[in-house]
């Protein structure tokens, strides 16, 4: 019988941590969260001083019980849920439910899962830390407030099912804004001039003009740029300066959560919930040859800080494999410039460097190698020299004019020589002339004035909008990846090409709680939240005042909005001149969670509805109703095309919209039919559902296989070949040229 009992949040760590502790310790998982507040009710009792009610989350009753089993035969508990305030306030949950002796219980902290970290943490236990659980609980509750108090404001607005957050409302705002300043920009035209020139020994370079009369050059129009020209082709050009000095690029500092995410969507457009899914695995654990390793330190943290012990390992790692030269000459230490952080645990590293990503790339999955490459690689790379570049420039004179070109060459490689981060593109000395002096006098080849105009600020993306929020101040390390990934999910932001924009619904959802609560949904007052949270885990400051001082000007701003509802939701109900075909009665423009749409301004006496933009329809002759005989129409709905009666709403007929196709299925007199799931996903299934099952994701053609005669091919649509139409039955292919012949 095990004497300790150690619990963890997830199976996968579990597993690993088994591997260490040996046969005195029975590991268990909690898989996640044990207790959290009530799903259909706010469960928070605000005039109880802000009691919450916890209860048992769904479907872990039997994690509880088989818990509290291992809890009755243990001598030692230990409580090991993630090094943070989320996992600080498990492990209190857990020992709420466990009903044993508080000496019994040790909480720990794992930072990496090796072997050392795992006996580091057993050989350091403590207390439950209450100022975390408090830091915990207060976001739970301001989180739950906001969302329970605010979101059926906007249900009886707009429609039931919106949500609104004390973190991620900022968020869209922020995105709103963004779109509006591109919306708003107006472009500012402006000129450029340039001077291919060629040297006595028939070099030629192009320089750019950067001065005219010692003043920096602007010029607005064309007008202007002809003037310049005209002078410029009458001057004379004479190289005045030539300049050379070695320039050093240091490296960039280990990951911390946020540059993580940012650089993981930059590199491989991960999205940062993804991200932090790797980065899971690889800490919790991954099969190294039969035993799982914890591959990187705890993943969510905003510290750029270097433990002694990694300083070392990393350094002889270098040394060993790059040289002395590529050693930085003394150990690098970072400072992060954010006033805010918790500096709880060091900056995200590889936990072991006699495990390279080279060695590993069989054993990890395509998106774990990419992941552990790129920490190890930064990890690596803060601790080598310095890359060195020789930057030459030329100045040239025309008259009252200043030229310049430069260039740079590498020196040596430095950190470069294993990672580039790749935001600075260098310029190339390929166009620099060698055999130049100063004095020396150029030939004038061409004179070439560039129009341009200024452009608008980029759109943020999922890495720049998380750069934003840490700049700010707005979420915690453990948050950044759930805001972008609610924001999208909950549709007022739509990922176009990469970039993240408002949709209809975000842009109207902002304009109503910004306009409605600007002193609750602004970012200055959600990053002092923040900077409350922090002084309440470092003990500097009580949750419950933190809630009260929270509550009574947030109660304030609710009640305001609440007595602006009607006239708020009034002016998200556009009068249109079309008219009611049932009462005649002006049409309205309403919101509804599939989207816009026409409603009778008469209800709830006539409860009429049409699509807002309803497209052309053509009467079909040879389509009869099944119920009154009218001509058909095609339309599209929720889950497809269907065929509906021309004389709806009198009329409620419909028939299936088929492709023409006979069902393959044997004894099966129905038609293939184009559906779609309730996701959007297009399929084909058969008419006869769901007397036929026959489905599939693919674009059925009407034509049998010449191999095996199977009544129809489907078309198969690839990325990185040429689409093919492949027969179900016996899987042959066939180029898709020939269907389109």
């Amino acid at each position: 019988m095990s004497k300790n009992l150690l619990i963890v949040e997830s199976p996968s760590k579990a597993r690993t941590i088994k591997k260490f502790v040996g046969p005195d310790f029975r590991v268990l998982a909690s898989v996640g969260h044990i207790r959290d507040l009530p799903v259909k009710e706010l469960g928070v009792d605000i005039e109880k001083n802000f009691k919450p009610h916890y209860v048992t989350i769904s479907g872990k009753g039997k994690i509880i019980k088989e818990l509290c089993a291992a809890a009755k035969d243990a001598e030692q508990i230990f409580l090991a849920p993630d090094p943070d305030r989320e996992g600080e306030a498990i492990a209190w949950h857990i020992a709420a439910l466990l009903k044993v002796d508080d000496e019994q219980i040790r909480r720990v902290l794992f930072t990496e899962i090796t072997r050392s970290g795992i006996q580091s943490g057993l050989a350091r236990p403590r207390q439950i830390d209450l100022s975390l659980v408090n830091a915990q609980q207060a976001r739970r509750i301001l989180d739950r407030i906001v969302g329970y108090q605010v979101s059926p404001f906007l249900w009886k607005t707009l429609y039931r099912g919106l949500s609104a957050g004390r973190v991620q409302t900022v968020a869209v705002r922020i995105i709103c804004e963004r779109e509006e300043e591109i919306e708003n920009f107006r472009p500012r035209e402006y000129w450029e001039l340039f001077a291919d020139l060629k040297t006595a020994a028939a070099e030629k370079f192009t320089a750019k003009c950067l001065q005219y009369k010692k003043h920096k050059l602007t010029i607005a129009d064309g007008e202007t740029a002809a003037t310049h020209r005209q002078a410029l082709e009458q001057a004379s050009y004479r190289v005045t300066k030539i300049a050379e000095k070695e320039l050093k690029k240091s490296p960039s500092p280990p990951f911390t959560t946020s540059t993580l995410q940012q650089e993981s969507t930059r590199r491989f457009r991960l999205a940062p919930a993804r991200t932090m899914r790797i980065a899971q695995q690889l800490y919790e654990g991954i099969d190294v040859e039969g035993t799982p390793v914890g591959l990187i330190t705890y993943m969510r943290t905003d510290s750029v800080r270097i433990a002694g012990e990694a300083m070392h390992g990393i350094r002889q790692f270098i040394e060993t494999r790059y040289g002395k030269d590529y050693l930085a000459p003394k150990p690098r230490y970072f400072q992060t410039k954010k006033k805010n952080i918790q500096d709880a645990h060091e900056a995200i590293r590889p936990t072991r460097f006699d495990l390279p990503p080279e060695q590993l790339e069989k054993q990890l999955s395509r998106e774990q190698f990419k992941l552990y490459r790129l920490i190890w690689n930064r990890f690596a790379a803060s601790q080598m020299a310095s890359a060195r570049y020789l930057q030459k420039s030329i100045d040239i004179t025309a008259g009252d004019y200043l030229f310049r070109v430069s260039g740079q060459t590498p020196v040596f490689d430095g950190f470069q020589r294993l990672t580039n981060d790749g935001r600075e593109k260098e310029s190339k000395p390929d166009g620099l002339p060698v055999k130049i002096a100063e004095q020396d006098t150029l030939e004038l080849e061409k004179l070439r004035a560039d129009q341009k105009f200024t452009e608008p600020p980029p759109r943020l993306s999922e890495g720049t909008l998380i750069k934003e929020l840490d700049r700010l101040g707005i979420g915690r390390p453990s948050t950044y990846a759930s805001i972008v990934s609610t924001i999208i999910d909950r549709k007022y932001i739509e990922k176009v090409k990469g970039s993240l924009q408002p949709t209809e619904l975000g842009k109207v959802t902002n304009r109503i709680l910004v306009n409605g609560m600007p002193e609750i949904f602004n970012v200055q007052f959600t990053s002092v939240m923040e900077e409350d949270l922090d002084n309440i885990e470092a003990n500097r400051k009580d949750w419950l005042e933190v809630l009260r001082e929270f509550y009574t000007p947030f109660k304030k701003s609710l009640d305001h909005l609440n007595e602006k509802r009607q006239t708020i939701k009034e002016s998200v109900q556009e009068k249109t001149e079309h008219k009611c075909d049932l009462c005649g009665a002006p049409m309205l423009i309403k919101w509804s969670k599939n989207g816009r749409f026409l409603a009778c301004s008469a209800f709830p006496k006539c409860k009429n509805t049409r699509p807002l933009e309803a497209p052309e329809v053509e009467l079909r002759e040879d389509k009869s109703c099944p119920e009154c005989g009218s001509p058909m129409v095609l339309k599209e709905g929720r889950f497809g095309k269907f065929w509906a009666c021309s004389t709806y709403p009198k009329c409620r007929g419909t028939l299936p919209f088929t492709l023409d196709i006979n069902c393959p299925e044997a004894d099966c007199d129905g038609q293939i039919v184009e559906k779609r799931t309730r996701k959007g996903k297009t399929f084909y299934g058969c008419s006869n559902y769901p007397k036929c099952k026959f489905a599939t994701w693919n674009e059925p053609i009407g034509r049998s296989c010449p191999a095996c005669g199977h009544p129809i091919l489907e078309r198969r649509i690839r990325k990185s070949q040429a689409n093919a139409l492949v027969c179900p039955g016996c899987k042959a292919e066939f180029p898709e040229e020939e269907e389109q012949k």
